[in-house]
């Protein structure tokens, strides 16, 4: 099982000092999050895209790659690439030169993001927002598939003999996440492809969670891509720790209560008693986490949102340290323990290459 953190790159006041960090300083310092990742012992590291203040994370693979650089063991994946307003070539190009720089290092997660004026910026109608989705990935996919493409559709001019470029290393195309928070049509279209479903897992209850990836899963077997256990699931989660649980919730909440999208919502309290968030002790990380088992299955990717909400990079590095030192060792053995000889685990470039040879 793979274990990583995502960020979604906000540029945030600390309401502790009411200092905002510059986008230069949040740039290099994401840089050095992801680095500590890998060097802590974690698998994966995600970034967002976004095209609007306050983030800063409009070009997710020119930073991935440039951490591609720094890394030598780390997954580099996004936390949502905008397949609604980018175009299928582009995207197959970006991460195709992407894996090429990373020596296969790389995937990534399709979403349509949450910012409803991206859709005019890049001259898209949000109110296609699902047609978009399905027609563009249908594209991507042949892309990374066919050397030469002819293609016709609703939202992009036609293709004629193209050839995106460079092509995917080894004749392995990334492998793919579709993100959704709540919006089965996409569970329906990672199905459909074989591919993984991503839950955010992060703003809503543990019940649409599970009947998000209940639906995905059933679907994934109709699809004759393996039972309903073996379709490739990967979970959001959000935490917050310290030794004495007493002085995690004391220093997060104010991060908490001014955070860009939940501040000024529902209290701490309510949003860990009705959300996935965890802000407690290293073991209440741990016990809550073991305990999406209990209603997605046995999954393949989690991932943590460690460093927004304008918390210092002191703070984020030292929640680092306690993830790699006292939890994910503890999950790792916990999960696989439980884990079923069948359920395979996430697909890395290595395995996808054994996969083809076998074929």
């Amino acid at each position: 099982m793979q274990f990583g953190i995502f960020s979604v790159s906000d540029v945030t006041a600390d309401p502790t000092t009411g200092q905002t960090p510059t986008e230069a300083q949040r740039i290099k310092d994401i840089v050095t999050i992801a680095k500590h990742a890998e060097e802590v012992g974690l698998d994966v590291f995600a970034l967002g895209e976004h095209h609007n203040e306050p983030f800063f994370s409009s070009s997710p693979t020119t930073t991935l790659a440039y951490i591609a650089a720094q890394t030598s063991t780390l997954q580099l994946s996004t936390a949502t690439t905008l397949i609604t307003t980018n175009d299928p070539v582009k995207i197959a190009e970006d991460f195709a030169m992407l894996q090429h720089l990373s020596d296969g290092r790389v995937d990534l997660m399709l979403g349509r993001g949450n910012t409803g004026p991206v859709y005019p910026w890049f001259g898209k109608d949000i109110r296609a927002g699902i047609p978009l989705a399905i027609e563009n990935y249908s594209l991507l996919h042949k892309l990374w598939r066919e050397h030469t493409v002819d293609w016709q559709g609703k939202f992009r001019t036609p293709l004629q003999s193209f050839t995106s470029t460079p092509r995917p290393l080894d004749d392995v195309p990334p492998f793919v996440w579709h993100g959704s928070i709540r919006s089965p049509e996409i569970a329906e279209q990672a199905a459909f492809y074989g591919d993984g479903f991503f839950a955010n897992h992060i703003f809503w209850p543990a019940s649409h969670t599970q009947r998000m990836i209940a639906l995905y899963r059933q679907r994934f077997a109709h699809y004759g891509h393996g039972d309903p256990d073996q379709a490739i699931v990967g979970l959001g989660g959000q935490v917050f720790m310290h030794k004495n649980s007493q002085d995690a919730v004391k220093e997060f909440r104010p991060y908490f209560d001014n955070a860009p999208v939940y501040g000024h919502g529902p209290s701490l309290e309510d949003f860990t008693r009705e959300t996935p968030l965890t802000v407690g002790s290293p073991q209440q990380v741990i016990d809550r986490t073991l305990g999406f088992r209990d209603y997605v299955g046995d999954y393949q990717r989690q991932l943590f949102l460690m460093d927004h909400a304008g918390l210092p990079l002191k703070t984020v590095l030292e929640q680092l340290d306690l993830l790699g030192s006292e939890v994910v060792p503890v999950l790792r053995k916990e999960f696989d323990a439980l884990r079923p000889a069948h359920v395979p685990d996430a697909p890395t470039h290595a395995s996808m290459m054994q996969k083809m040879v076998n074929a």
